[in-house]
């Protein structure tokens, strides 16, 4: 068991044969010493033996993560310190980039190309909130008579922080760096199947010098670990990522404390292709739109329209673009699609090609699961297009989380909006068009979080991320995080000569 003293915390290999839970600055088993094996979904290999957290252990984290917030001293160093933090967590991932890709690739299957711009946003978010922090305070505002009001931010306390699996790192930092730039402290639960990131994470965050307490990290089974968290009554807030019906249930167990909730869920992305797009570009971008990270992506542009006029030269180059993507060694450059990330999920998937097939739809290309030759024990599935859809169909109305595309006709700007909003969910949505005023109104009609003109790229540091509708509530990676994670204090003070005397006895 490796300890912290005076903020140093040894560093060991990124990719080791064990992993244990983070609590407290330790890193330890759990209570009870139950482990569990987690396998790359490209080969169906064993990657690592991590430690399996029980209520025991979420209570500990709770524990530490509560005397950290209370009696410690992050929440009350200068922010200046905590930037500097920050800045060091970036360092330090810097320092281990190669190593941290590898490991993201062994978890999750996923493509270098993926796994190498998700492990650089982590780093770049923790550098984004370093920075933020510097200028998030409250202000000075003058009242009428001899009155004035001071407004305070001060951390919301302990989060609970729940990390889906499709994006183990990058989502583990969104969540981690805000958090704690403002002065909270986590406990972070990492999604079962990809649970390595997340624990590396909370180490290099120890090692910048966090102190204990302030990070804790517990992988273990959702309905168990992670419903006591969301129950816990020292618990202060809850971030999640991840499905719709899960986030409506989370939702419920943490009213009962009042908690805040913040809610990343599901969707059911719309990309419109107007009959004047440079269609070319629009084929490049709606290929990375649906089968970029294997299409698990909560924004993913699952939901194709393309106008009439431009729909069979557009259909034409977008089947044979797909026909392209090569599937493989997610370590080559050239390998543009990975692994999906269980059997569970390649069931999911291929249930939904057959139903849309079953309704009338027609499959283009794909809808099947892919033969690679070694890598038969992994999982992998073909890009998949289908055409001749509509909203009737189960396909179409529900979020398939993989690389599946639905594809549908329009007439004109005005049905293309009705059927862009025509989901429960509200998420993303692109746009293609060489009209700058289609483009604006377009964007002001989309029911949508995050709306992309002529590119295909969603989320930076920065820039507000988060849906309408069924897609949930709150904005990540930005500036407005930083109030998610904080209370807004307001004192009113008397400067006046006179003592006040309101019932004048």
């Amino acid at each position: 068991m490796t300890t912290v003293k005076e903020q140093k915390f040894e560093a060991m290999a990124v990719k080791r044969e064990t992993y244990q839970l983070i609590i407290n600055g330790v890193r330890q088993d759990s209570v009870n010493g139950e482990t569990y094996k987690v396998y790359n979904p490209a080969t169906g290999e064993e990657v690592a033996t991590v430690a399996k957290a029980s209520k025991e252990d979420a209570e500990l984290a709770v524990q530490a993560a509560r005397n950290a917030f209370d009696f410690g001293k992050w929440r009350h160093f200068p922010v200046n310190k905590r930037s500097r933090t920050l800045n060091k967590i970036a360092s330090i991932m810097r320092s281990r980039f190669n190593e941290l890709v590898e490991l993201e690739i062994l978890d999750t299957g996923k493509s270098l190309a993926a796994a190498q711009g998700q492990v650089m946003q982590a780093i770049e978010d923790f550098e984004f909130y370093a920075g933020a922090i510097v200028s998030h305070r409250g202000a000075v505002n003058s009242m009428p008579g001899a009155f004035q009001n001071i407004t305070e931010k001060e951390p919301v306390g302990v989060c609970a922080q729940i990390i889906p699996w499709n994006y183990p790192m990058m989502m583990a930092a969104w969540k981690i760096a805000p958090a704690i730039a403002v002065g909270c402290s986590v406990v972070v639960k990492p999604a079962s199947l990809t649970p390595l990131s997340a624990i590396l994470l909370g180490e290099i965050c120890i090692e910048a010098g966090v102190p204990e307490g302030v990070v804790n990290v517990i992988p273990g089974s959702g309905s168990v670990v992670g419903n006591y968290l969301v129950e816990h009554d020292k618990v202060d807030k809850v971030a999640f990522t991840g499905s719709t019906p899960i986030g409506k249930d989370i939702m419920a167990r943490a009213s009962q404390t009042l908690k805040r909730v913040t809610l990343e869920l599901g969707g059911k992305s719309p990309s419109i292709v107007f009959e004047d797009a440079d269609v070319d570009a629009a084929v490049a971008g709606s290929l990375f739109g649906i089968f970029y990270n294997t299409g698990q992506s909560c924004e993913a542009r699952s939901r194709l329209y393309v106008h009439e006029d431009v729909y069979d030269e557009f259909m034409e180059k977008f089947v044979a673009k797909t026909k392209q993507l090569k599937l493989g060694n997610p370590f080559e450059k050239d390998t543009h699609v990975g692994a999906v990330i269980s059997q569970d999920q390649m069931d999911v998937i291929d249930g939904y090609v057959k139903s849309a097939v079953a309704d009338g739809a027609q499959v283009l290309t794909g809808g099947k699961a892919a033969n690679l030759e070694g890598y038969e024990n992994g999982y992998w599935y073909e890009p998949t297009i289908i055409a001749d859809t509509d909203h009737s169909m189960k396909a179409v109305k529900e979020e398939i989380f993989g690389p599946v595309v639905v594809v549908m006709k329009f007439k004109d700007e005005k049905e293309a909006v009705k059927l862009a909003n025509d989901s429960e969910y509200g998420l993303g949505s692109a746009i293609w068009t060489k009209d700058y005023g289609r483009a604006t109104r377009v964007s002001k009609l989309i029911q949508a979080g995050i709306v992309m003109i002529n590119c295909p790229f969603s989320a930076f540091p920065g820039t507000p991320f988060g849906g309408y509708k069924q897609s949930g509530f709150g904005r990540e990676l930005s500036i407005e995080t930083l109030d998610l994670y904080t209370e807004t204090k307001s004192i009113v003070s008397y400067y006046g000569s006179r003592p006040l005397n309101p019932f004048n006895v």
